[in-house]
């Protein structure tokens, strides 16, 4: 009986530490906010906080003349100076009333004053200047028996809500509401402190619009930190999307080049394994040749296993059919055809049979260089040149502008990228770019020899190059003249 009422008691116990726990706790944030505000109302009242420009990415901006858009970006700076021209032109009397008056005498250019030096002051010094501000608010209040606005005068009324909103927009929300209650409570010390005065009290008018330019200064500040996090997302999010294209294209070369590898290195053990079976009482040094030959392929290629296999992923599955080579090339037109891609093919130079790497590579290159133009240049033909060198293998795809029969379809923005990471990994070389007449152009040379060495200069020699460059250069010659 006893286990079962102190098991009884123990939740009751632990949920009132829990409410006392989240009480502590939300009194904790409230008294954090609470000396922010203080130090963002007196301790940093006057710290410079200048007002921003506006951002220039923005496309509305982005479309503007350079020249123009420096003066864009500063619209809101000159927007706040006008209007400070304009209110101490209104408090001081310039445009016919006669307000501020009274015995002959004129107090306007101090309301003046009072509705403009603040505005100004708030571009650099937002909370000081709606303190400086609120004293000009006692200050006109010595004048309340010449004014029909009191204790904030015409110019001074519409002043005190411009600062207040420039000083919203760069605080937190604890700091505006203290604003606003703070300018309620000097309107009614204001009007407490002078009972003398003429004219209408405009406490009332002034809590209302002051509320309402809280609401809306805080709605547009979050508002506009909800778009810039937004905007960032974004960013991140494409950026993110970027690098898993790379990761994925390389990943694929990767699991490319192990199968192949793999595949060499497989046949070449079995063969030295098999080699000493077919020579009729092979020599002990013959068999241990072949033996150590065989346990190094193992070796290599188990290692080789062991460092790529990092890049391959939990989901990746092994192909079941063979990789494709050049030979599958007819094949890989006809689908191109199929979707709308008028495409052709010219093969140059005596057909050899080429390292299952590099065949495999040229075979991936002109397919991404397909998909590249049916995607980018939609109704455009195509060309495909393969042209058989001495130590290589050149490539040369080529497409017409885009015929505006229908839209092009953006890509990761990758393939290029993915061209080049296989190029650089045969050690050939690689040129894209548009062609003169707004077409699309992507050269490769592939290397499958070792350079040939020059007898006479002992350097190393690449007539691939050569032999690679004089057909490109016809091609692109007629390309021009079309």
């Amino acid at each position: 009986m006893r286990v079962t009422e102190s098991t009884g008691k123990a939740p009751r116990v632990r949920g009132e530490f829990d409410v006392i726990r989240e009480g502590l706790r939300l009194l904790g944030r409230a008294a954090h906010r609470t000396r922010a505000t203080r130090r963002e109302l007196f301790r940093d009242a006057f710290a410079l906080t200048p007002l921003p420009a506006l951002p220039s990415h923005p496309p509305v901006v982005r479309r503007i003349h350079p020249a123009v858009r420096r003066v864009v970006v500063w619209l809101p700076h000159l927007a706040v100076t006008v209007l400070a021209g304009y209110l101490f032109g209104l408090g001081s009397g310039w445009y016919g009333n006669d307000e501020y008056a009274y015995d002959g005498g004129h107090v306007g250019v101090p309301v003046g004053c009072a509705a403009a030096i603040p505005l100004l002051l708030a571009l650099f010094r937002p909370v000081g200047a709606w303190w400086l501000s609120m004293l000009m608010c006692f200050a006109t209040a010595a004048f309340s028996g010449a004014m029909y606005d009191w204790p904030w005068a015409e110019a001074t009324f519409f002043s005190h809500l411009a600062v207040l909103t420039m000083a919203v927009l760069r605080n937190s929300i604890g700091t505006a509401v203290a604003m606003w209650l703070l300018t309620y409570l000097t309107g009614v010390v204001a009007l407490w402190t002078s009972a003398h005065h003429s004219g209408a009290a405009n406490v009332t008018e002034m809590a209302a619009a002051s509320a309402v330019v809280v609401a809306v200064a805080v709605s547009l500040r979050g508002w506009t930190a909800a778009s810039r996090r937004a905007e960032a997302s974004g960013a991140l999010t494409a950026e993110e999307r970027s690098r898993r294209t790379r990761l994925e294209k390389r990943t694929s070369i990767a699991h490319e080049l192990h199968d192949v590898v793999a595949h060499h290195m497989s046949v070449i053990a079995i063969q030295a394994e098999a080699a000493p079976y077919r020579v009729e009482n092979p020599p002990p040094e013959l068999t241990a040749s072949f033996a150590t030959i065989r346990e190094n392929a193992i070796a290599a290629l188990a290692e080789l296993r062991r460092v790529l296999g990092v890049v391959r992923t939990e989901d990746y599955e092994a192909p079941s059919a063979p990789q494709p080579t050049l030979a599958d090339l007819d094949r890989l037109l006809g689908n191109v055809r199929d979707a709308g891609l008028a495409v052709g093919m010219t093969v140059t130079g005596a057909r050899r049979e080429l390292p299952q790497g590099v065949e495999l590579s040229a075979y991936r290159i002109v397919q991404e260089a397909l998909s590249n133009a049916l995607r980018h240049a939609p109704g455009a033909p195509a060309e495909v040149e393969l042209s058989y060198v001495l130590g290589g293998l050149a490539l040369r795809i080529v497409n017409g502008p885009p015929t505006g029969e229908r839209t092009p379809s953006p890509g990761a923005g990758q393939g290029v990228a993915g061209m080049r990471e296989r190029v650089a990994m045969l050690g050939g070389r690689m040129t894209a770019g548009e062609t003169p007449d707004g077409g699309y152009e992507v050269a490769v040379l592939l290397l499958t020899d070792d350079p040939v060495t020059d007898p006479v200069t002992d350097t190393a020699a690449d007539p691939a190059a050569d032999t690679a460059a004089e057909p490109a250069a016809g091609v692109r010659e007629k390309a021009v003249g079309t």
